[in-house]
């Protein structure tokens, strides 16, 4: 009996032991899964702040870029400067390796002085001699008065001079042109006596104040040389003619109206039939606010300015109250050559098929693909630097062929410098797809070029064509000019007349013509002018013109003006020029 109590007991204490163990391991069993979701809580947590980490650090990058970027911008020089020697012994490797597979591998001792378009700095040479300048001389001489004292004592003689030059200035100014126009008494047949005067000559602007020489003058001084109205108005009052500059600005929107419908119309239709390659940008301008009968003040808006260079034939400004898609296609109607611009969305709509129309062909820039590049490489991007070094061995080659043919540029584009190019793309295309999520410069630099691949390859279809559209930037600079003294323009119509005038002064001075001289003898010619032949009046074709007329006719400010006879049209029809 007592052994089965001890057995029951013992049996008893194990059940107790098991049911105890049982709860031991239920409790280790739920700690165990506490502790598994605490740590994927702290991994979790870990992964929150690894990548809050990563994406400070990213921002941080990214805000230490554009402060590099802003810091440069505002305290080195605004030009896209990079020290090439820097970037050549970065990236000596892999451009060697380009050169190498292209055909243009240096040869010894070529990597220092002269670059390889073989126009090195310039050497000075001195003070400029003012000799043989064609000025009227103001002579001044000068004396020494103890030298004197002793050639009057006979202790010296006077031997020779020593002449030195400086550029002095005085006034020009207005002259007063008298008209005299005769006066007739007339008998006529039955007896009666009548007094007639001759009548006047045709002019552009009748009854003007202005002979063609000074409203050329005042053009030029605004367009030209950026002189405001209100600053000639002053130098007029100071010369002893005051004359306001209401009456200035009617004269400027007159002859730009007149000047534009004539002479900068014929100048457009010879563009758009006859160009080759049609470079384009555009820029923008303050317009003064219409009045209101409300009275209130109202802000300036904004019109926009196009420059078409047509060739090295025109120079064409075209103002437009909003710049819009529909304006730059109605503004290139008809052309079927190439166009360069950047790759602002208002051309998208130019270069798209059509089914009524042939699109024209795009040709990129590689200025504004470097200018992204530099703005990262700027702020020490290895890539950023990487790309402005690619590019500019792109440039570097193609400026040693600039002085050969156009069908040798053409060629030598194609054999060595296509290398190069698609080198310079495969490399983009890879660096590209690391950032594509990224913000930033590098980001936007190479993105521009990896979607503008094929306007930047198109250059290598005709030597004719640029690399770059630098040249529509410069001519655009008169507005930008201008903007910082006169502000706004008066109206859409100042606008469009500002414009015309903008357009015969930068083709005048693509033809090596003065403008002042140039604008003067088209105001004087234009009134008597056939209407279907303004073209030969444009700067491609004046020097041309001019040999043909009366020099003592065209010296006059008013009076008659013989018309010589058209030209056979092969005088007229040149071939585009590059």
């Amino acid at each position: 009996m007592a052994a089965t109590t001890s057995a029951g007991a013992a049996i008893d204490e194990l059940e107790e032991l098991r049911r105890a163990l049982e709860v031991e391991r239920a409790k280790r069993a739920e700690e165990r899964e506490l502790a598994i979701a605490e740590r994927e809580r702290l991994a979790a947590e870990r992964d929150r702040l690894v990548a809050e980490r990563d994406h400070l650090r990213q921002s941080y990058e990214q805000l230490r870029l554009e402060l590099e970027l802003l810091r440069r911008r505002i305290f080195v020089a605004k030009a896209e400067r990079v020290d090439t020697q820097q970037l050549e012994l970065e990236f000596a490797e892999k451009l060697a390796a380009l050169d190498r597979l292209a055909g243009t591998e240096r040869s010894e001792g070529s990597d220092g002085g002269e670059p390889r378009g073989g126009r090195g700095k310039a050497k000075p040479r001195g003070r400029r001699s003012l000799a043989k300048a064609p000025f009227e001389e103001v002579k001044i001489e000068i004396t020494d008065a103890e030298f004197e004292r002793l050639v009057t004592e006979g202790k010296a003689e006077r031997v020779n001079v020593e002449p030195s030059y400086k550029l002095a200035w005085q006034r020009g100014g207005m002259r007063k042109l008298v008209i005299t126009r005769w006066k007739y008494r007339v008998t006529g047949s039955d007896g009666e006596v009548a007094l007639e005067t001759a009548p006047m000559p045709a002019e552009l602007l009748p009854r003007s104040l202005a002979a063609p020489s000074m409203l050329a003058h005042i053009a030029c001084a605004k367009h030209c040389m950026g002189t405001p109205l209100y600053r000639l108005e002053d130098r007029f009052a100071r010369e002893g003619c005051p004359l306001d500059r209401g009456t200035m600005c009617r004269w400027l929107d007159d002859v730009g109206g007149s000047l534009g419908a004539t002479i900068v119309e014929a100048m457009k239709r010879d563009a758009i039939e006859t160009a080759f390659c049609i470079a384009t940008d555009a820029t923008g301008i303050g317009v003064q606010p219409e009045r209101s009968s409300d009275r209130k003040r109202r802000p300036v808006r904004r019109g926009y300015y196009f420059v078409l260079i047509a060739d090295r034939d025109h120079v064409i400004f075209e103002y437009t109250p909003r710049e819009t898609s529909e304006f730059v296609r109605s503004m290139l109607a008809g052309f079927k050559g190439y166009v360069q611009a950047d790759a602002k969305s208002v051309y998208d709509s130019l270069f798209a098929p059509a089914d009524d129309r042939e699109p024209p062909s795009e040709v990129g820039c590689w200025a504004h693909a470097r200018r992204k590049f530099w703005e990262s490489a700027a702020a020490k991007n290895v890539a950023g630097r990487e790309g402005v070094a690619r590019i500019g061995r792109i440039f570097e080659l193609d400026e040693s062929w600039r002085s050969k043919p156009p069908s040798e540029i053409g060629r030598l584009r194609r054999e060595h410098l296509k290398v190069h190019i698609e080198a310079f793309f495969e490399w983009a295309e890879a660096e590209y797809a690391k950032v594509e999520g990224q913000r930033g410069s590098l980001r936007s630099a190479l993105g521009y070029v990896v979607r503008q691949r094929a306007p930047l390859m198109r250059m290598l279809e005709d030597g004719r064509l640029s690399l770059d559209n630098n040249r529509s930037e410069r001519e655009l600079r008169r507005i930008a000019l201008n903007r910082k003294d006169s502000l706004f323009v008066g109206s859409d119509q100042h606008a469009q007349s500002a414009g015309a005038l903008l357009t015969l002064i930068a083709s005048a001075r693509l033809h090596g013509l003065d403008p002042d001289a140039y604008l003067r003898d088209v105001i004087r010619a234009v009134p008597h002018w056939p209407r279907d032949r303004y073209l030969e009046l444009s700067p491609k074709y004046w020097a041309r013109t001019r040999a043909r007329l009366d020099a003592a006719e065209l010296a006059m400010e008013l009076g008659p003006l013989t018309v010589p006879p058209p030209e056979p049209p092969d005088a007229t029809q040149q071939a585009p020029s590059t």
